[in-house]
């Protein structure tokens, strides 16, 4: 069953009775309850809001990533539980073991889901200037050429081509986190996935800190931010569609917000297999796990059609 996304952008009281999380909406005295074992994100995007420290353990324990955001109702921060399998110790050590070739092989097909997923979306938007025909295939010819551990940079060329032709030419669009929307709407996206993966890893085993590529000695979430990387086209497929629904209007609105929570309910196909992202995470965290572990060399990533 997938887990329930919440989201919370007005004043509420966040607190918990018999294993439930009960709501108390401040502007309306509404009152609700959900379940706590139903839940696998939360977002809270309202600087009146308050949650107990109960309801708050109870959530981490459940395996809930909470993502806060701040005043500019950017998501500014993630917690997660740090007791999320069984068998934590046994696989901390086989990701921390795990060998240089191995780390290169994982990264190599990382970037080929991802360049391969990049191509999908570029041929179903059809940039101008560029014939029906040709979209998406100096990606895919990419994806072919991707070496162990990317060594000729074909991720970053991949970059270069897919921006500069996934949106309209109208926005005169340029890939920065602080940049002109739509990378609004795209940081908003990723932020979701990236809770998404982080929660899925501790789930599977794993630490979210030790990644396969991605180094930075101040990153919490390397590994996750490894294993999103064929997952975002999903997100870039999503904001396409809001572009196409308000033009250059791309401010950030509720109703764009609500497509955004969609992210971990979309359908993706993994292993010939059609199932929600956040079903299709988790399995790609569990296949890393066993390629650390040593009983598998492949891991499994989504593949648009």
């Amino acid at each position: 069953m997938i887990k329930r996304t919440l989201y919370f952008g007005n004043p509420a009281y966040l607190k918990t009775t018999n294993e439930q999380m009960v709501i108390e909406m401040q502007a309306t005295g509404e009152t609700k309850s959900v379940p706590i074992e139903d839940i696998g994100l939360i977002i809270l995007d309202h600087q009146q809001i308050t949650i107990t420290q109960s309801l708050l353990a109870k959530l981490l324990g459940n395996n809930t990533a909470v993502i806060t955001c701040d005043d500019k109702h950017h998501p500014a921060g993630m917690q997660l539980c740090l007791d999320g399998h069984t068998l934590q110790s046994q696989k901390f050590k086989a990701q921390i073991a795990a060998t240089a070739p191995l780390k290169k092989q994982l990264w190599q097909q990382t970037v080929t889901a991802k360049i391969t997923n990049q191509a999908a979306v570029l041929k179903e938007q059809r940039p101008e200037n560029v014939p029906a025909d040709h979209a998406g295939k100096y990606l895919i010819n990419l994806a072919a050429a991707v070496k162990s551990g990317d060594t000729t940079n074909c991720e970053a060329k991949a970059a270069m081509y897919y921006w500069k032709h996934v949106f309209p030419a109208f926005l005169e669009f340029k890939r920065d986190r602080f940049g002109l929307p739509p990378n609004n709407l795209l940081n908003y996206g990723y932020s979701i996935l990236r809770a998404l993966v982080a929660r899925s890893l501790v789930a599977s085993g794993l630490l979210p800190t030790l990644g396969i590529f991605h180094r930075n000695q101040y990153n919490a979430y390397c590994l996750a931010d490894d294993v999103m990387e064929p997952y975002r086209p999903y997100v870039d497929k999503l904001v396409c569609a809001i572009i196409r629904g308000n033009g250059k209007f791309l401010e950030m609105t509720p109703a764009m917000k609500r497509n955004l929570l969609s992210i971990p309910a979309l359908d993706v196909i993994i292993d010939g297999q059609k199932s929600p992202m956040m079903n299709a995470v988790q399995r790609t965290t569990a296949s890393l796990a066993k390629c650390f572990e040593g009983e598998s060399r492949k891991m499994l990533y989504p593949f648009m059609d």
